[in-house]
């Protein structure tokens, strides 16, 4: 099971753009703000720092500094004076202390730039509350031993403690500034998405161009582009009704002939002769009647409606079986989803594919499948199959997998065709597969559940 970060749809894509550079800008206003509040700790804490060892060094130099009476070690940075000169490094025992470099090198700074010039500085900093440096509040007890012309002079000092404050301003304005940028683009990416979906089922539902024009909403450019697309299909439309007209003149304009040319030849003495001439116009009546039906296929005026496919494929395999013809299922099927189009349509589609089974395995099987948010219509038969080379070819017009011209033997080559079109006219597909166990093939009609005429 594959994970998808990154979502297809376009309100998908710009919510997660605009969190991913909220949170992006957030961190970075996070760091630089917590680097901020540190430098000020700093210069807060490392500024009375050097305050105090200043003053140490006047005091001394005035005489009136008190001598280092305490140990260099002292058990608690508790205990430690606010300044004292000692003449050893002072070096903490407790468990809890730990030292800063980076506010070590601050303090050594500071004293560069009051004109002292340390040989060292070592900060220890032990977590307590300010009492012990004397403020009040939460903070941390810095002791500070800064090494100048030979001699240590040992301050304590404090330092502020990392503000939780700063990090729940931070939480509280992260989450308003999701709420007050992502919800109008959730808005508007709502108000140009809705609309091309609706754009998105109108050509998938009615390729044709027989429903109502969509009604233009949303952004300007969304307007457009439905605007557009109501243009195109209104002329599709008109083209299709040309189409059609044309195809009943060119109809109506051959049958008369041939019914009439069928006529005189009843009246050919030659019995034999006539009965060849028969079949050629029974034969040029039936090519006639099937390129018709593959140019109007989908193009009925049939309106749409619910029905259910178990029932409408039960239905059929009674009517070949009262016709005596061997077709079978299907079976006690649970509960199927309902399908919206034209079932006509479907019927005459998969009348072809059972009789293209009855002329080359002499058996059909029908099946309902469920795969995914579809469902597949199968007929099954037991044949030999096809090459598989072949396969993507039998659903063009007038093309065979028997190889004679024959049509008892196989048809005009049509049959396929007109069953892919109509299939298509409702918005699925027609797929055909040889049998992976045993010999035979499954023609399938897929169709949305969701597909509406």
């Amino acid at each position: 099971m594959t994970v998808r970060l990154w979502p297809r749809s376009l309100v998908g894509q710009l919510v997660l753009a605009v969190a991913v550079a909220l949170f992006v800008a957030q961190a970075i206003n996070f760091v630089l703000l917590v680097r901020g509040q540190r430098e000020q700790a700093y210069a807060n804490g490392g500024g009375m720092a050097v305050a105090r060892i200043i003053d140490a060094l006047d005091r001394d130099r005035r005489g009136l500094a008190e001598p280092g009476e305490e140990p260099p070690d002292h058990p608690r940075l508790r205990k430690l004076p606010r300044a004292q000169i000692l003449d050893r490094q002072f070096s903490p025992r407790t468990g809890q202390a730990h030292s800063d470099p980076d506010l070590a090198a601050h303090i050594s700074d500071r004293l560069e730039d009051a004109g002292l010039h340390p040989q060292s500085v070592s900060v220890w900093i032990l977590p307590q509350r300010r009492e012990a440096a004397g403020v009040r509040g939460p903070g941390r007890t810095v002791a500070v031993s800064a090494k100048i012309d030979g001699r240590f002079i040992v301050v304590r000092t404090w330092l502020p403690a990392d503000g939780k404050r700063l990090k729940g301003f931070l939480i509280w304005q992260t989450l308003s500034l999701y709420l007050l940028i992502l919800a109008p683009v959730l808005l508007i990416a709502w108000r140009a998405a809705r609309p091309l979906r609706t754009l998105t089922q109108a050509v998938r539902r009615d390729p044709m161009g027989d429903g109502p024009p969509l009604v233009e909403e949303g952004p300007s450019d969304v307007r457009d582009v439905i605007g557009a697309f109501n243009a195109s299909r209104a002329r599709i439309g008109t083209m299709l009704a040309d189409k059609d007209r044309m195809l009943g003149a060119v109809g109506h304009d051959l049958r008369t002939p041939l019914a009439s040319l069928r006529v005189r030849v009843e009246a050919v003495a030659d019995e034999t002769l006539r009965d060849k001439m028969i079949a050629t116009i029974d034969e040029m009546t039936a090519m006639l009647a099937d390129i018709l039906a593959v140019a109007r296929s989908g193009a009925g005026k049939e309106a749409a409606e619910s029905y259910d496919v178990a029932t409408l494929l039960a239905q059929m395999g009674e009517e070949y079986r009262t016709m005596g013809k061997p077709v079978t299922g299907p079976d006690a099927l649970p509960p199927l989803p309902a399908l919206s189009g034209r079932p006509l349509l479907v019927r005459r589609a998969l009348r072809n594919l059972i009789d293209n089974a009855l002329a080359y395995a002499g058996s059909a099987t029908l099946l309902v499948e469920r795969a995914g948010g579809a469902l597949r219509l199968v007929v099954r038969d037991d044949g030999p199959g096809i090459d598989p080379a072949l396969i993507a070819d039998l659903v063009e017009p007038f093309a065979r997998g028997e190889a004679s011209r024959n049509r008892a033997t196989g048809g005009a080559g049509l049959g396929l065709a007109i069953a892919n079109a109509l299939a298509e006219g409702e918005g699925g597909r027609l797929v055909i597969a040889n049998r992976s166990d045993v010999p035979g093939l499954d023609a399938a009609i897929i169709l949305p559940t969701t597909a509406q005429a």
